[in-house]
């Protein structure tokens, strides 16, 4: 019975490739291959892929039995790779891999680029208060811990007191450098407010773990994408000047050599 079904299967699977450029399905498998940097590229890509985030419930449904009748052996006929590859994409994009329950939106790794640039773009902005910074460390430590939890190895139950102290410990370690250096480079009065404002933002952005690296890689890159014409606003482009070269009513008003300014795009 299990020969009849493999069999079936895999004739399915055979007429399905004749019908779509994409490869041959195999259940459980990347659809990339992993042996080489763009495959492995289009594999994350595919992960992080949003659009499975508006996926209905009926989509869902179809693709879970789809991929069922496939390991079944009773495929209807006509279905293509491309088809199937789609309903695997779906399936591993919103139901965890162990418990086969859903992953709540903003926790799941298609959801990571729309609900983590935001935090980003937070983090970089300029000026902040220390409540501020206090926040969106928080907030950043927190988005971060849900999403492993949410995406954990769940086949190896771990205490919930784990999880806690890992938790409180980003988020106390984040804060902590953070503020600290923030603290630091204002009192650091050799540094041009050019490379003050540049060590701050590296400060803010030091708290990104090191977990999912070619994940939170894209999720960067997409926040300077999306958030780019904000940044331009938001950050000054600073530069230097003599004051011997200014007008000699604005250097009749400072006693410094040089001055700062702002010298927009």
């Amino acid at each position: 019975m299990a020969d009849t079904a493999t069999t079936a299967s895999a004739a399915a699977a055979s007429a399905a490739s004749a019908s779509s450029d994409a490869p041959p399905f195999q259940l459980g498998k990347p659809r990339f291959q992993q042996t080489s940097f763009y495959g492995r590229f289009r594999h994350f890509l595919d992960i992080i892929d949003p659009r499975t985030l508006f996926v209905t419930e009926r989509r869902l449904r179809e693709a879970v039995q789809l991929l069922e009748d496939y390991k079944h052996g009773t495929l209807r006929p006509g279905v293509t790779n491309e088809q199937l590859w789609s309903a695997q994409k779906i399936k591993q994009a919103i139901l965890h891999p162990d418990t086969n329950e859903k992953i709540f939106m903003p926790f799941r790794m298609s959801g990571y680029i729309p609900f983590g640039t935001p935090i980003v773009v937070g983090l970089l902005l300029p000026n902040q208060t220390l409540a501020s910074t206090v926040f969106w460390q928080w907030l950043n430590q927190s988005h971060n811990a849900c999403v492993n939890y949410a995406n954990r190895n769940a086949t190896k139950p771990s205490p919930a007191s784990k999880f806690i102290q890992g938790y409180l410990g980003a988020v106390i370690s984040a804060v902590s450098i953070a503020v600290g250096l923030n603290v630091l480079v204002q009192k650091a009065n050799k540094f041009t407010p050019a490379t003050r404002l540049l060590i701050q933002r590296t400060a803010l952005l030091q708290a990104r773990p090191r977990l999912l690296l070619p994940v939170q890689s894209l999720v960067c890159l997409a926040a300077f994408g999306l958030a780019l014409p904000l940044a331009i606003s938001l950050f000054p482009q600073m530069s230097e000047i003599e004051t011997s070269q200014l007008e000699p009513e604005i250097a009749q008003a400072t006693s410094s050599r040089t001055v700062v300014y702002n010298k927009g795009l």
